[in-house]
C-alpha cells in the first residue's frame, strides 16, 4: 500500500516536471525531526541485476533505491556507527582494514520513515525523508552534542556500478577519510588500531561524478581508543 501511494504520487510529480524544489539554505536543527534530500537514479545501471529484471514496474527501481538509502543514512543519524581502523603498515607487513557497524538498527525502534514532496531531476527521483525522534533518541542525540566530542568531516566514493553498495562503500570511505584526517596530525607513529564511535549530524550529500558516487559526511566524534604498537 505504501508502495503505491508513493508510486501515485509520483506520478503527480511528473505532471509538473521541470518544477524544481529549492533545497533549503539553512542549517536545520535535527534535534526533533530528521528530514534530508535524497534521490536516486531513475533507471538501474546496465550491470546491476535490477537492470534485468523485466518484471519490475517503471518506478520500483528508484523507490526501492531511495527506501534502502534512506534508513542506512537516517539510522547513522539517529545511533551512528562504530568503528574499527587498522593503518597500513608497509614495514610491519600490515594490510590496512577499515569497518562500520550500526550501534543499532533504525527498525530496532519501530519508527516510520515518510516520504514525501518527491520531483523529478535531471533523470532521478528526489524527496524528501523525515524521520521523527522519540524521547529516547532525542536524550540520545542530546548527549552527544553535549559530550566532549568533535567534529570531523570526511569525502568518499564508491562506484555506481555496485548499486546501493556503492553508496555504503562511499560512507564507509567518507568516515575513513575523516578519521585519518583528525587523527594524522595527533598520531606521529601509525598506530595498530583506532576504535571509537561516530554519529552523523549534517545532512548527508550525495552526487555522482566520473561514474562513481561521492558520499560527504559530517560526523561528532566521541574520544576513541587508540592502541599503539609495542616498542621494538
Amino acid at each position: 500500500m505504501e508502495k503505491r501511494i508513493f508510486q501515485l504520487i509520483i506520478i503527480s510529480a511528473i505532471l509538473i516536471a521541470g518544477k524544481i524544489i529549492p533545497l533549503s539554505a539553512q542549517v536545520p536543527d535535527y534535534t526533533r525531526t530528521i528530514r534530508i534530500h535524497t534521490w536516486a537514479e531513475l533507471d538501474a545501471y546496465p550491470e546491476l541485476k535490477e537492470a534485468q529484471d523485466l518484471s519490475s514496474g517503471q518506478w520500483d527501481y528508484p523507490i526501492n533505491r531511495i527506501k534502502q538509502v534512506s534508513p542506512f543514512l537516517i539510522e547513522g543519524m539517529v545511533y551512528g556507527w562504530d568503528f574499527t581502523y587498522t593503518p597500513y603498515d608497509k614495514s610491519r607487513n600490515i594490510k590496512e582494514y577499515f569497518e562500520i557497524t550500526p550501534i543499532k538498527k533504525l527498525s530496532e525502534a519501530g519508527g516510520r520513515i515518510i516520504y514525501e514532496q518527491p520531483w523529478i531531476q535531471d533523470n532521478k527521483l528526489h524527496c524528501w525523508a523525515s524521520y521523527k525522534r522519540d524521547d529516547g533518541q532525542i536524550w540520545t542525540y542530546k548527549k552527544w552534542q553535549s559530550l566532549s566530542t568533535e567534529k570531523i568531516k570526511g569525502i568518499g566514493k564508491g562506484s555506481i556500478k555496485l548499486g546501493f553498495d556503492g553508496i555504503t562503500e562511499g560512507a564507509k570511505a567518507a568516515l575513513k577519510d575523516a578519521i585519518r584526517a583528525h587523527y594524522r596530525p595527533i598520531e606521529k607513529n601509525k598506530p595498530k588500531e583506532i576504535t571509537g564511535k561516530v554519529i552523523i549530524y549534517k545532512e548527508p550529500k550525495i552526487g555522482i561524478t566520473e561514474g562513481q558516487y561521492m558520499v560527504e559526511l559530517d560526523f561528532f566524534l566521541e574520544s576513541a581508543r587508540i592502541v599503539k604498537y609495542a616498542a621494538f
